[in-house]
């Protein structure tokens, strides 16, 4: 629903020159009836579109004169004056095309007349000699061809003129250009010149009769010589590489047009230029024209751009079609795609790969054309089985993938365009689609692209082909599953796109193939399945992402095609909904539901949204989705409500209802995501309102004349306005009252988002526009102080939405009647702008901009305006006030930071301390920023004021360089203030002393924080200071100065200053020469802002301070590229050639950072690189990059490391900057090879970087790895992918391969480790064989395979593993088999004397690693399958030695037995009716033999430094347990088969093994206990509590520990509970007691495994029997203060989830029971617990205390409590409704008046004690101004208040019951009095504006006003002195009525 506004039309009026209008004057007549009067009128208008209207005018006028035969002199002065306005107007001006369109329909009468004047008018632009003007006469020849008779006759009239125009114009702007090489905007315009002259050039040859065949007999004409020199002209152009591609391209089509105008005979031409292209003319037998004009061409050395263009060129400008080319122009055809077929193996550079796609695209087109007429011969070379279209199969497979979109879009084009070729060449002319489908060629296509894995984009574009080919039924019967699969892979965001097309495109063919074959409506059943079904399996089950593209992208697309599928669908998921309402991890049916049901709405699928979609779903459905727990139902309901397909359509009064509702509980999201979509749908809504009303508005002016007949309108529209208009004021209230104090950033964010788009939407009508609603009538003072606040926030965005908010608000609105006020705000805002918090610079600037635009600045500063308007004078009193403002402004922090600078020169540390200057720095750029610059008055002031900016911004730049470019600035911080400290940091003061005449380097000081500082006073203290330093102040607290602050204070200062300083230069307009008048930066102002850039970026070793200084210089190279003067635009290519001049010489006394990854030097060549213009050549680019490249190789001189580090450095950059796109590309390969040999070096710096711009270039070739995988399949790609993109790097890796695994065998004593081995292996293992390679590829992947196995043979250990994973994508899936016997038959026999361990296991991991691959492929239940791994299986029998103790390696061994327990999990199913392979092969005895016989039964004489121990336990292991469920499985051989049993492994003395098998059965024992899996345990696994029980109490290892008892959490404790006397000899108490002790003193993870067991127990004597209660009672009440103490903010996750865990288990008995099991402290305890997890930052634990109250409120006692019983919903509207379930339930057991004091506490806060709180946040504040505390981001104490105090009000208001007693009445009244006193003086201590200057301890104080306040108001009602009326909260029933207790801001507190 997007309202598209109308485009205005721009016309520029026509206008004639003096001389014409006189003429015009003279002939008008007095009636004003003839021509000249209308022309007259015409031109003296100023508005182009009214001119329009006359010049239609003229034609009509003629044909009157016509009538009478008469064509006077008038007549004739008159055309001449049309015609030289003609060639007056631009050529993208209306008029132009109007008067031609006129002049076309002119009377033949007048034909004569009006040609001789447009060609007299012609001849005179022919004639002109300024350069300049020749683009307009070129554009006037091209709209004089453009359907124009009168125009193209005259060009037919001067053609030797115009043809020779265009030869002069072309020479003479060619010329020009060299003589501005450098200027690059001037270039750029005078080249684009060129290129319209070319095309020019070349309509004028088709256009023009004469020219399209013109003979050479001719040859002495001037029109035959104009064309040889234009010829010549484009050929040159085709070899000039300074020229850009565009020229390039046009010129190859010029080139080939002349030569088919010029050439005789005709039918000739296809040799010649097959010739040409084939760089073989015979220049004896070529005419003499041909050659003079083309001699560059018919070398062979012509250049590969020239080929690629002259083939373009062929295809584009002869007639491919009818087969009117003949026989030699088949010929032809062939050679050009041959000649294409050999650039695309050479060409590599991105643009140029772009053109020969395209070429290669329309080549296919072409050969379509001639297929349709042409011999046999063609078709059998273009068959789908020849060679051609192997090739440009292959070429597709190659670039389906490739990066760039438009050029995968053309690998599309030629794949469909193979397919028609194919389908033309086969000998019947019409096939059928189904014998079309049987074709071998089609078939064996189909059959290869769906064996393709689906993260191939290719896949899903040539299968979308296919489908138009064959139809869908046809892949359905390959592959009749393909539509789950691909939604499957649509949780990938960059496969949606793909995905979703392809499933349209089959779903739209499959219906019209059903259609077309249904005799009736049957066939839609069969679609639904096809369809419909894996939609709906996937929005019920699917993952979030998966089910959000799905939504997105395929549902539309489904109901666009067959809208009737909607009732289909609503039908069953209202039926599944009931079932299955989803929870927080999964969305259910009723997700699924409110998703189609708005995406129906949306697209306009429910024709009558008010009557359609309620019938659809009930109410009560929609307020489920409203606040369900999953937040996509709660946007997908919110959607449904707020989308329409039209945006008039009336929001209804119950829609206006549920928006409250929802508003109330969501604007507190965690999620980013979920609050922009519910802005947004929200602005939707708002935008829906603003539309109809002003719908609604109409129809009332209307309704006094006629009663419409609206179906739509149900009501009056008075009525319908007046419920928007109490809607509107209502959202408005919520969002205000949001924003009350301590509300979380999410809150704040979407509250203030929203009442930003109300106020957008509804904005301030002008004139006599009638709006519903304005946000400004329901802003008062309060509400404006309440965003003035917001300012506050820590958060710059709820900063930035507030000032933006307050900027929408009326001017007139928003005043400072309070001067005192006003001067506390600014004042507020100097202080906040020294802060040495950073937050709070911003705050300043935020407040002092707003202070600025509202011109609400103080009286203080009339001082500035007096100077101001005497400076200026009179003449100026007009300048904006925004202007005048933010000068006084700027001017006030500049004086200001001017003092404290020299203060900082003379104590760095002092400034750190008391008025780091880093924040009024930052608040003059902000105010900058949100200045006019583009109308400034006050000219001569600012140039002033930026020149002392400029030369303030040097002074602190000075102050702070010393240590920003110290060699270590971040590495010594001491963190303690303590004397030792101080000394430290004297240390690192000395190192980085900058001037011997600053003292402050001296010594280091501990500082007396004060207001102002007296510098005579500082430097007598300083000599008196031994290891620390007091200056005396107004207060005699001390303020420690750590190295961090003076860090801090550094670094933040350089930043602001370089922001600074980029800003001037980007915003303020530049001094092009002196004498400029509206400039304010001078030329040589912008050289020294440009060296001070390149001094601190190449100086500075701290990256805050460099990566800030880059964004500003970013900003200053930018500007300078586009600067017109020349000087300027040359400085990048000169800072460049310096500094890389500087890196190339190494010279020992450089300040260049060879540490820190080269510091700042990357980012000054990349900010230098990336402003290049990438439309041009991008000379500096390639120029660096051949330097870097050449540096960065590997060098014997020692002295040449540093520059190599920095080359290497400074690449790795440009590689990861994305500016640089495609055009970095072609330096992919020679920066792989820098890296890998650079990975050789001795030297740790140049590995180093070797290995940065490794994993730089690897993430740029395959792409950001977003998968757990090492090898991800996204991040992968085809070796022909691969090696056809970066072709140097397959002799270089084969070769370096090869090096490297020929010396892994050598004898060599020392070891030779072969670094380089590392990176081959990386970059192999992310290629694979793609099955649509062709067999004959020169670049095969095949001889890559045995060096890769011989690097297994590599002695380092990893190495090894990098071989054999790098193997298997080498191996396709089908030789897998045969490959690993082959492996396996390189290992040796037992009986083997010589053998290596290191080359077995490299063979092993191998063979490991291929059959895991294997067995994970789709085909794995296969017979043959599985016939192949028994073959495999027979071959690994044959070396079974290697997992005995006949091999001495426990390494190898345990590989062997990992491959063994591989083949034993693939092979354990029986085949066709035979016992399982395994058992056939004799394999699982051999297994039980390797068992019995290890170490696992015989025992260990190993310890742990065995090599390979642990890993060898931990295979065998698993082979054992493997074993163990072999026979488990087989009824009554249990006994007999078991090679060994679970006790006795659990006896193990290893942990691993114990850890293992734990392992193993917990998975067993939860799958039982949740009834997933198997129904039932095994019997192997019976009667095992006692062996668990004992093992708990001796296991000592913490993770095994856990494991046990998370198995007895699982058990039935009334299996095992019982049995803890005899096998422990604890009774079950004392076990208990033993599990609490646990729970109290263990670790996390252990902690909350026996809380979870202490929980299960208590349960278990809770149900048993009744007798054990009362015994129970003290452990209950242990047990309560346990879950009391697991449930702090402060505890680890993991324990808080298991307290919820434990809570919603045990709710039916200890929370909700009817009948209380324990005392009421104690149950209302754990009601507080459940309270304070919902209030959790972690949204889990939300979410699982979530799950309690839903238990809670599913009870049979407290279902009807509330209408959410039952359902999953949203923690923030759980967090209410515990509140009334526990409200209810204490009515229920008649405790109200005990439990009132504890609920009032809860209410006031009790346990806070006020004054020590304050205090310590004071302290926190000042000693640690660098540190952050815990804090909770999510929880909003003031909404719990809100909840419990509207949920008491309820219940006292309702109930009947006994009073409080009068002395607890009295004590509970005098607490909250006495704390309201408190609070009322705590707050006027304050400092004036609190807000501002003490934040934290202003909202703290607030946050308690307002608790006590509710407690008092309920104290006053129990006593009966206050009345209903004067309580806030109303006492309605639904939840989503209440109200905020007061409206922040306008209320205070006592």
């Amino acid at each position: 629903m997007v309202v598209k506004k109308r485009k205005e039309i721009q016309v520029t009026a026509l206008t004639i020159c003096h001389q014409d209008l006189e003429t015009l004057r003279t002939l008008a007549d007095v009636e004003r009836e003839n021509l000249a009067s209308l022309l007259l009128h015409c031109v003296q208008l100023s508005d182009g579109v009214s001119q329009i209207r006359y010049v239609k005018q003229i034609v009509p006028l003629l044909e009157k004169a016509d009538k009478n035969g008469m064509c006077d002199p008038t007549i004739r002065s008159c055309l001449d004056i049309l015609a030289g306005i003609y060639l007056s107007l631009s050529l993208k001006n209306p008029l132009k095309k109007v008067l031609a369109s006129s002049l076309n329909c002119l009377p033949e009468f007048f034909l004569t007349e009006a040609i001789q004047s447009f060609t007299s008018r012609l001849q005179g632009e022919l004639n002109t000699t300024d350069l300049y003007s020749y683009r307009k006469v070129i554009d006037n020849i091209s709209s004089c061809m453009e359907n124009f008779k009168l125009g193209i006759t005259s060009i037919n009239n001067l053609l030797e003129n115009v043809l020779h125009f265009l030869q002069k114009s072309l020479i003479e702007i060619t010329e020009e250009n060299r003589k501005f090489a450098g200027n690059h905007i001037v270039q750029t315009q005078l080249m684009n010149d060129l290129l319209v002259g070319i095309r020019v050039s070349v309509m004028l040859v088709q256009k023009v009769q004469g020219l399209q065949r013109i003979n050479s007999n001719v040859s002495s004409s001037p029109t035959w010589q104009s064309m040889c020199e234009l010829l010549s002209i484009f050929t040159k152009f085709l070899n000039d590489d300074d020229l850009l591609q565009t020229i390039h391209s046009t010129s190859g089509l010029a080139v080939i047009l002349f030569i088919k105008a010029m050439f005789h005979p005709p039918e000739k031409i296809p040799d010649l230029i097959s010739s040409l292209l084939l760089c073989s003319v015979d220049c004896t037998s070529a005419p003499e024209w041909f050659v003079h004009s083309c001699r560059s061409l018919c070398g062979a050395d012509v250049s590969e751009s020239a080929l690629l263009f002259l083939c373009q060129g062929t295809l584009t400008m002869l007639d491919w079609q009818n087969g009117r080319m003949g026989p030699r122009g088949e010929a032809l055809l062939l050679d050009t795609v041959h000649v294409l077929f050999t650039l695309s193996s050479q060409i590599k550079e991105s643009t140029l790969e772009m053109f020969l796609s395209r070429i290669l695209a329309s080549w296919t087109n072409s050969a379509i054309h001639v297929l349709e007429s042409s011999s046999p011969s063609l078709k059998d070379s273009l068959n789908g089985n020849a060679s051609i279209a192997r090739r440009l199969l292959e070429y597709v497979y190659t670039h389906w993938e490739h990066p760039l979109d438009a050029l995968r879009h053309q690998t599309k084009i030629i794949f469909r365009n193979i397919l028609q070729m194919h389908q033309l060449t086969v000998a019947e002319s019409k096939l059928e689609k189904s014998d079309l489908a049987a074709d071998p060629f089609i078939f064996e296509l189909t059959q290869s692209l769906l064996r393709l894995e689906w993260h191939i984009k290719g896949k899903y574009i040539c299968l979308g082909c296919l489908v138009d080919c064959i139809g869908t039924e046809h892949i359905l019967a390959l592959a009749k599953t393909i539509p789950s699969q691909i939604l499957e892979v649509m949780g990938d965001q960059s496969l949606v796109p793909y995905a979703s097309d392809l499933l349209e495109a089959m779903f739209k063919n499959h219906k019209s193939h059903l259609k077309s074959q249904a005799v009736d409506s049957t066939w839609i059943d069969q679609w639904h399945e096809t369809w419909v079904s894996p939609l709906l399996h996937i929005l019920c089950e699917g993952n979030l992402d998966q089910k959000s593209y799905v939504i997105d992208y395929y549902l539309p697309k489904l109901l666009n095609c067959n809208p009737e599928s909607l009732s289909y669908m609503v039908k069953i998921l209202q039926t599944s909904a009931d079932a299955k309402t989803g929870s927080y991890n999964s969305r259910g049916a009723l997700g699924a539901l409110m998703a189609c049901l708005r995406t129906a709405r949306a697209h306009g699928h429910l024709q009558s949204a008010t009557d359609a979609w309620r019938s659809l779903v009930s109410s009560a459905k929609i307020k489920q989705g409203l606040i369900h727990q999953h937040c996509q139902v709660r946007i997908d309901t919110l959607g449904l409500l707020c989308e329409s397909n039209r945006s008039t359509e009336i929001v209804s009064i119950e829609e206006m209802q549920w928006i409250q509702f929802f508003i109330t509980y969501n604007l507190n999201s965690q999620s980013p995501g979920v609050r922009q979509q519910i802005c947004s749908l929200l602005k939707k809504l708002f935008c829906r309102i603003q539309e109809s009303s002003q719908m609604l508005y109409k129809l009332e002016q209307n309704k006094s004349k006629h009663e419409p007949e609206n179906e739509l309108i149900k009501q009056h529209p008075s009525v319908s306005l007046h419920q928007y208009k109490n809607f509107m004021s209502s959202i408005c209230n919520s969002l205000f009252e949001a924003l009350f104090p301590g509300s979380s950033y999410p809150t704040r964010f979407s509250a203030l988002t929203i009442l930003g788009s109300i106020a957008e939407v509804f904005p301030v009508p002008e004139g006599q526009v009638q709006t519903v609603y304005q946000l400004s009538h329901d802003i008062d003072v309060g509400r404006f102080q309440t965003l003035m606040e917001c300012f506050t926030s820590t958060f710059e965005t709820v900063k930035l939405l507030a000032f933006d908010l307050l900027m929408k608000l009326p001017r007139t609105f928003i005043q400072f009647q309070d001067s005192e006020k006003l001067q506390d705000l600014f004042q507020a805002a100097l202080a906040l702008s020294t802060s040495t918090k950073p937050y709070d610079c911003v705050t300043a600037s935020y407040l002092l901009n707003f202070l600025i635009c509202q011109n609400a600045l103080p009286s203080s500063l009339s001082a500035y305006v007096k100077a101001q308007q005497a400076a200026c004078g009179n003449g100026d009193k007009s300048a904006a006030v925004v202007e005048r403002n933010t000068l006084m402004v700027i001017k006030c922090l500049l004086e200001n930071l001017e003092e404290e600078v020299s203060q900082a020169e003379n104590s760095l540390l002092q400034a750190a301390a008391s008025f780091p200057m880093y924040g009024r720095v930052h608040c003059i750029t902000r105010a900058f920023q949100k200045l006019p610059l583009n109308s400034l008055q006050l000219v001569s002031e600012w140039r002033l004021v930026v020149q002392q900016l400029l030369l303030m911004s040097y002074r602190l730049s000075a102050v702070v360089a010393p240590v920003i470019q110290s060699s270590s600035p971040e590495g010594l911080i001491p963190m303690d203030t303590d004397s030792e400290s101080a000394s430290r940091l004297q240390m690192i003061l000395n190192e980085i002393q900058p001037r011997d005449t600053n003292d402050y380097f001296n010594q280091a000081k501990i500082l007396k924080e004060h207001d102002s500082f007296d510098l005579e006073d500082l430097n007598a203290n300083v000599p008196n200071i031994d290891t620390s330093a007091e200056i005396k102040g107004k207060e005699e607290k001390t303020c420690d100065v750590t190295a961090q602050m003076v860090l801090v204070c550094c670094w933040r200062s350089m930043k602001e200053v370089a922001l600074l300083l980029g800003t001037l230069c980007q915003l303020l307009p530049m001094q092009s020469v002196p004498e400029c008048s509206d400039g304010l930066l001078t030329v040589e102002q912008v050289k020294e802002i440009g060296e001070h850039f390149k001094q601190h970026l190449l100086q500075s070793r701290h990256r805050g301070a460099f990566e800030l200084a880059y964004t500003g210089f970013v900003k200053l190279t930018e500007i300078l590229n586009r600067c017109p003067n020349v000087s300027l635009q040359k400085l990048p290519e000169q800072w460049l050639r310096n500094v890389l001049e500087e890196i190339k010489c190494s010279d020992p006394s450089s300040k260049l950072c060879a540490t820190r990854r080269s510091a700042g030097i990357p980012f000054y060549i990349q900010a230098l690189l990336a402003s290049e213009p990438k439309k041009g050549k991008m000379d500096l680019l390639k120029t660096t990059m051949k330097e870097l490249i050449s540096l960065a190789g590997p060098t014997d001189d020692s002295q040449s490391t540093v520059p190599q580090v920095h080359a290497l450095n400074i690449l790795r950059a440009l590689f990861r900057d994305t500016r640089l796109g495609e055009n970095i590309i072609p330096y992919v390969a020679d920066g792989a090879k820098a890296a890998i040999l650079g990975f050789t070096s001795p030297v740790w710096a140049v590995r180093n970087s070797s290995t940065l711009l490794f994993s730089t270039l690897i993430t740029r070739i395959f792409g950001v790895k977003r998968g757990k995988d090492e090898l991800f399949k996204k991040n992968t790609m085809t070796g022909s992918e691969f090696f056809s993109r970066f072709p140097e790097l397959y002799p270089f890796l084969l070769k370096q391969l090869e090096a490297v695994s020929n010396t892994v065998d050598s004898d060599i004593g020392e070891l030779n480790r072969q670094p380089s081995m590392f990176l081959l292996l990386l970059v192999l293992g992310r290629l694979y064989p793609s099955p649509m390679d062709g067999t004959c590829s020169a670049l095969s992947m095949a001889p890559f395979i045995p060096f890769i196995m011989r690097c297994g043979n590599s002695p380092v250990y990893r190495s090894r593993e990098m071989a054999a994973r790098a193997l298997v994508p080498f191996v396709m899936r089908d030789e897998i088999p045969a490959t690993v016997q082959t492996l396996l038959a390189k290992l040796p026999n037992c009986t083997d004397q010589c053998f290596r361990q290191n080359h077995i296991h490299g063979t092993l991991l191998q063979v490991f690693h291929l059959l895991q691959a294997f067995s994970d492929s789709k085909h794995r239940m296969n017979a043959h399958f599985q016939q192949e791994l028994a073959d495999v299986a027979v071959c690994t029998t044959a070396k079974l030695w290697l997992a005995k103790r006949q091999n001495p390696c426990l390494v190898t061994r345990a590989v062997y037995i990992d491959i063994l327990f591989l083949l034993t999990r693939c092979l354990d199913k029986p085949t066709k009716g035979n016992q399982p392979v395994l058992e056939h092969l004799g394999i699982w005895e051999e297994v039980r033999n390797i068992i019995s016989r290890s170490e696992l039964i015989t025992g260990f004489p190993y310890t742990f430094t065995v090599p390979g121990l642990p890993q060898y336990l931990q295979s065998l292991t698993k082979l054992a347990i493997a074993a163990v469920w072999a026979v488990a499985v087989q009824p009554g051989e249990q006994t007999r088969d078991v090679p060994i049993s679970f006790s006795q492994l659990l006896e193990s003395s290893f942990p691993d093994v114990r850890l293992l098998t734990l392992e193993a059965l917990l998975e067993r024992f939860s799958a039982a206990a949740s009834g997933l899996g198997e129904k039932e345990l095994p019997p192997l696994l019976w009667n095992m509590g006692g062996t668990f029980l004992m093992l708990a109490m001796k296991e000592n290892h913490p993770e095994c520990f856990c494991k046990i008892l998370k198995i007895l959490h699982c058990m039935d404790p009334s299996e095992w509970l019982h049995q803890t006397e005899h096998c422990i000899h604890l009774t079950p108490k004392e076990f208990l007691n033993w599990t609490m002790d646990i729970a109290s003193n263990e670790r996390s993870e252990i902690q909350s495994a026996a809380l979870r067991l202490a929980s299960k127990v208590i349960v278990h004597h809770m149900r048993t029997s009744e007798e054990t209660r009362d015994s129970m009672a003290p452990k209950l009440k242990q047990w309560v203060q346990l879950v009391v103490s697991s449930c702090g903010d402060h505890l680890p996750t993991e324990s808080r989830l298991a307290t919820a865990e434990v809570l919603t288990s045990t709710t039916p008995f200890f929370l909700t029971n009817p009948h209380p099991v324990l005392g009421l402290q104690d149950t209302l305890a754990l009601w507080r617990c459940v309270l304070t997890l919902l209030q959790s930052e972690e949204p889990a634990v939300r979410d699982a205390a979530t799950e309690t109250v839903t238990t809670a409120m599913s009870q049979g006692n407290t279902c009807r409590s509330t209408e959410f019983a039952f359902c999953q919903v949203d923690a923030s509207i759980a967090l209410d409704m515990a509140l009334v379930v526990l409200c209810d339930l204490l009515q229920q057991w008649n405790q109200l008046a005990p439990a009132l004091p504890v609920l009032l506490g809860w209410l006031l806060g009790e346990g806070d004690d006020l004054m020590v709180c304050v205090e310590s946040e004071h302290q926190v504040e000042e000693d640690y101004l660098f540190e952050k505390a815990e804090i909770n981001f999510w929880a909003e104490t003031l909404i719990f208040v809100k909840y419990l105090y509207k949920n008491l009000y309820h219940l006292l208001s309702k109930s009947s019951w006994h009073p409080l007693s009068p002395e607890r009445l009295c004590h509970l009244q005098r607490t909250a009095s006495e704390q309201c006193h408190l609070l009322s003086q705590l707050l006027k201590e304050l400092p004036p504006p609190a807000a501002f200057l003490k934040t934290v301890e202003f909202t703290r104080l607030r946050i308690q006003e307002e608790r006590t306040l509710a407690c008092l108001r309920l104290l006053a009602f129990l006593e009966g002195k206050e009345g209903e009326n004067t309580l806030v909260p109303s006492a309605a029933d639904s939840p989503a009525e209440a109200n905020q207790l007061t409206l922040p801001g306008t209320e205070m507190a006592c």
